[in-house]
């Protein structure tokens, strides 16, 4: 993070309202908030007059908790009061039953095949931002047993079985004819040796596994001479989902041409947000937001990320939203922290 998270306590419980106030009002209405609007926002928990919140609003700015757009009286939080509100002073908001229903009728009942995908586009379709899912890091995932089924006298189909139900299916086309008496026993063989081992120990270490391999069975041989292509990671091509792209588009902040065309840039150019997705941490849990310059890409400056990890067996992915930094953070942590949730369920 780029702001150190001692200053948020420096704010009096006042200032903290105020803040509170321009960014929640802000997300609703996409215009600069004024100090009459916060005086009335906040009738109920302070009686202050408009005089009394510019002058807060004031140290507020000085402090870089908000700015100016332009010459307007009203303010807009800026990535700094971002930080603040989602780190202090917001409060997570909890889906409905029949958002959460939606949820599960959409995730529970789909194929392994598709579920990813889906999931990104349930996101999408909710939140009304662009749903993003990263597939997992399947070097990490356990492989359970293999298939080797003839499809002709020189072509074998590997089905591997992975944990959480996943299949990993390769064509191994064969210089020689396949004898198919051999298929069975070369299949037990190598199950004997490699079920319970990871994807990326496998390809590491396949010789040593099967040391005292029968090097005269040709079809053993084909899949060894194989190992790079049977146990590979997935490439990009394959590691993410995002759906919901026209929602971006429909928000104020992207109406001018030059936003129109930052948008298009982002989502045809999935390797920026495969690298944003790459340098999130995986290793703990809970959701991740990240804001406008936090990112460290310009093109990703009027954006936000919210994410959080899933798992499939022992291998873990990123599954999140982009929007405008003017996101409702509090119903998309819910959002996000749920779907996971069914993922993972879905794939124990």
């Amino acid at each position: 993070m780029l702001f150190p998270k001692r200053e948020a306590r420096e704010l009096s419980d006042r200032e903290k309202s105020i803040l509170r106030s321009i960014v929640q009002m802000y997300i609703l209405t996409a215009n600069p908030i004024g100090s009459r609007f916060v005086s009335r926002y906040l009738e109920q928990e302070f009686k202050l007059s408009p005089a009394t919140i510019r002058n807060v609003m004031a140290d507020l700015e000085e402090m870089e908790f908000i700015g100016h757009p332009h010459a307007s009286a009203g303010r807009v939080p800026t990535d700094k009061g971002y930080r603040v509100y989602v780190d202090y002073l917001m409060q997570i908001e909890h889906l409905t039953d029949l958002e959460r229903n939606t949820v599960k009728d959409n995730l529970l009942v789909k194929t392994q095949d598709t579920l990813l995908r889906d999931a990104s586009k349930i996101l999408g379709s909710m939140s009304r931002y662009l749903g993003v899912v990263e597939l997992p890091n399947f070097s990490d995932v356990i492989v359970r047993r293999i298939q080797l089924i003839s499809l002709s006298s020189m072509r074998l189909l590997v089905v591997m079985e992975l944990e959480s139900n996943t299949v990993r299916t390769v064509t191994l086309e064969a210089e020689f004819e396949i004898d198919y008496r051999t298929i069975e026993m070369t299949a037990q063989f190598i199950n004997e040796r490699i079920s319970g081992k990871p994807i990326k120990f496998l390809r590491e270490n396949f010789l040593e596994v099967i040391a005292e391999a029968d090097t005269a069975n040709p079809t053993l041989r084909l899949f060894v001479d194989s190992v790079d292509t049977l146990f590979a990671p997935y490439q990009h091509d394959d590691k993410l989902h995002i759906a919901g792209t026209p929602n971006l588009l429909s928000y104020p902040e992207f109406e001018n041409p030059e936003r129109i065309k930052g948008v298009i840039e982002l989502v045809e150019n999935e390797d920026i947000i495969i690298h944003l997705l790459d340098k999130q941490d995986k290793t703990e849990g809970g959701i991740k937001i990240s804001i406008g310059q936090e990112m460290q890409n310009e093109i990703l400056h009027d954006y936000s990320l919210v994410a959080t990890t899933y798992q499939i067996g022992s291998a873990s992915g990123l599954i999140g939203l982009i929007g405008p930094k003017r996101m409702n953070y509090s119903k998309m942590s819910a959002l996000v922290e749920f779907v996971a949730k069914i993922l993972s369920q879905r794939n124990e």
